[in-house]
């Protein structure tokens, strides 16, 4: 008798473990995963431009450095303002490091503007990116580079001699405190961009508002010395509890780290619904 003939392998036999990548597109991510996908993505396209200029974040250091050396050393020397006992430098450089968070983010709505001028803006609306996606990936990106400024302080507040903490627990809420106050300051000023709709009237208004947020915070001294109405302005300022939870983590000064991440956490959501729902408006 002769042999039985021999069974033919199936088609689905024969493909390689990867053929039906070929066959077949991927699916697009969907449901959760899209969201933390498209930030991810946006984040990255924005921390790409720190690779051709890194000229922002060494001209930026200048004046926080300035703010330690000469502020912070004069006044440690003459103690004019209490502290509880803590040199006064050691007091500033948490107030100097938010400082410096929020002079980055706060014009980061001057980007946005001149993508819209040069048609980018416009290109990344058609896409199937949540406006939110592209506020959220533009906001952390902010705080990253806030971050790297913050590192530059620490560095600068260590060689003057300044006693932080090196735990590394309280070094990530260092990190998470200055990302989640970046992220509102930086949807704050695209939330301007979105009513204003113009870089120069975005710059007089953040320059405006700069210097009030700042020394209407506790970055320089004690809410208790603060006149009355001075002191209302410190306890709706996010830069406050920002700088509160920086003092708490860096130096061990008493502080309420909860409530200062919680009060950051609701300012980043509120901000980033607030720059979204504008940016129909600056597209147009």
């Amino acid at each position: 008798m002769s042999e039985a003939p021999a069974v033919l392998p199936t088609a689905s036999a024969e493909r390689a473990p990867g053929i039906d990548l070929l066959l077949r597109p991927p699916r697009p991510r969907a449901g959760w995963r899209l969201l933390p996908a498209r930030v991810g993505a946006m984040c990255t396209v924005e921390l790409q431009k720190l690779r051709h200029d890194r000229t922002e974040l060494y001209t930026r250091a200048i004046q926080p450095a300035l703010w330690l050396l000469i502020f912070g050393q004069t006044f440690t020397r003459i103690r004019a303002i209490p502290t509880g006992g803590i040199p006064y430098i050691d007091y500033m450089a948490p107030g100097i490091i938010a400082q410096s968070a929020m002079f980055i983010a706060i014009f980061y709505g001057i980007q946005i503007i001149w993508e819209r001028d040069a048609g980018i803006l416009n290109k990344l609306l058609v896409t199937p990116t949540p406006r939110s996606a592209l506020i959220t990936g533009k906001a952390f990106a902010a705080g990253v580079k806030s971050l790297i400024q913050a590192l530059v302080v620490v560095i600068i507040a260590a060689l003057l001699g300044v006693a932080l903490t090196w735990n590394p627990l309280k070094l990530l809420g260092v990190g998470a405190v200055v990302i989640l106050g970046s992220v509102f300051f930086s949807c704050l000023s695209m939330t301007i961009a979105g009513v204003v709709l113009s870089r120069d009237r975005l710059m007089g208004i953040g320059q405006a508002i700069t210097m009030p947020l700042f020394f209407g915070s506790n970055a320089l001294y004690p809410v208790s010395v603060m006149p009355g109405w001075l002191q209302v302005v410190s306890k709706v300022n996010p830069l406050s509890y920002e700088v509160d939870a920086l003092r708490g983590l860096l130096i061990g000064t008493h502080s309420h780290v909860a409530l200062d991440f919680g009060v950051l956490l609701v300012a980043a959501a509120l901000g980033i619904t607030a720059a979204s729902s504008l940016l129909g408006r600056l597209a147009r």
